[in-house]
């Protein structure tokens, strides 16, 4: 095993970051299709099993680089998974939820959606605090913790109360448990490697061009940590189901926040929070967040004009990182 690691890190960076992502996104959909079906088994309510396994498994790609680079010792790597939770939230709004609305499917938000718009707009004033402040502490990091499973468990509850039971597509592996414990054994193994990858390479791009952490965490690791909500999304409003674009996206912008920073501060014993994102790029989550949130709780049309802005605009965000 430490073997094969030694081989694949002697790759080209590139080669690297691409690896990395494939891990990733194939070892969090292969830990939530082989949990779904273990849960099933286990009689476990789809309701249930939409806000736990589905939602937690799309976000351990972010959750496995972060604590990946807090657990280094290395401020450079910390500066590369916050810019990475930040950029991700960006690319979730303005490319996930963008590309949804421009296929129509955010013309009717759904039930409940306006809680799930509140919610974003707190966790983004916690995210503000933290960066002004510039740390996140271990207590801060269990307080967002707690603040996520209580919003999960009201969530769950209000969806229960309302019977909004999800409907769940079958898997790949049938009925089958030992299938599907291997599977989400393994696809817990790719992810830690993935992460492990991706990191990897990431830094050794931003060494080579010389690129700091931060822009390479807002850029590459934040578009690559967002491909399972992009599938997700798109695939959601090809197939007409709409709401469930807006739903996904904001729960991870949540999750982003609250759980996978909240994680790993609580975990690293507290995060420094690099100043550099103060001056510009938690301005830009906070505009971005809270302009989606704002017009939900307004019952304001995501229309498929203002889908076509928000890609632009974040096209334009893409090339101003790299330009100013």
């Amino acid at each position: 095993m430490i073997k094969m690691m030694n081989t694949l890190l002697s790759l080209p960076d590139l080669i690297l970051v691409i690896l990395g992502f494939i891990f990733l996104i194939f070892g969090g959909e292969s830990v939530v299709q082989g949990a779904i079906t273990i849960a099933r088994k286990m009689n476990v309510s789809p309701l249930l099993i939409g806000f736990t396994i589905v939602a937690v498994g799309t976000s351990l790609p972010e959750l496995a680089v972060t604590i990946n680079a807090v657990s280094s010792d290395s401020q450079d790597l910390v500066d590369l998974a916050v810019g990475g939770v930040l950029g991700s939230n960006v690319a979730n709004i303005m490319l996930v939820l963008g590309t949804a609305a421009m296929l129509g499917a955010c013309e009717k938000p759904g039930v409940g959606i306006k809680k799930d718009a509140i919610a974003v707009i707190m966790a983004s004033l916690i995210l503000l605090f933290t960066v002004i402040m510039g740390e996140i502490s271990q207590l801060t990091g269990f307080l967002m913790v707690i603040a996520l499973v209580s919003y999960y468990y009201y969530s769950y509850n209000n969806s229960k109360k309302l019977g909004l039971d999800e409907e769940l597509e079958e898997t790949w592996m049938g009925e089958n448990m030992l299938l599907s414990s291997i599977v989400t054994v393994l696809g817990g193994v790719m992810i830690v490697l993935g992460a492990e990858l991706l990191i990897e390479g990431s830094t050794g791009i931003a060494d080579s061009f010389g690129i700091s952490e931060s822009i390479v965490g807002l850029s590459v690791i934040a578009l690559g940590t967002s491909l399972p909500e992009l599938a997700v999304t798109v695939i959601a409003a090809i197939r007409g189901h709409e709401g469930v674009a807006i739903g996904n996206v904001l729960g991870s912008n949540v999750i982003n926040i609250l759980g996978i920073l909240g994680i790993s501060s609580a975990y690293a014993g507290g995060i420094i929070v690099s100043d550099i994102f103060a001056a510009r790029d938690i301005w830009v989550v906070m505009a971005t967040s809270g302009l989606i949130a704002l017009m939900l709780l307004n019952e304001r049309k995501i229309t498929k004009a203002l889908g076509v802005t928000m890609v632009f605009g974040y096209l334009t965000y893409m090339t101003l990182l790299y330009t100013i």
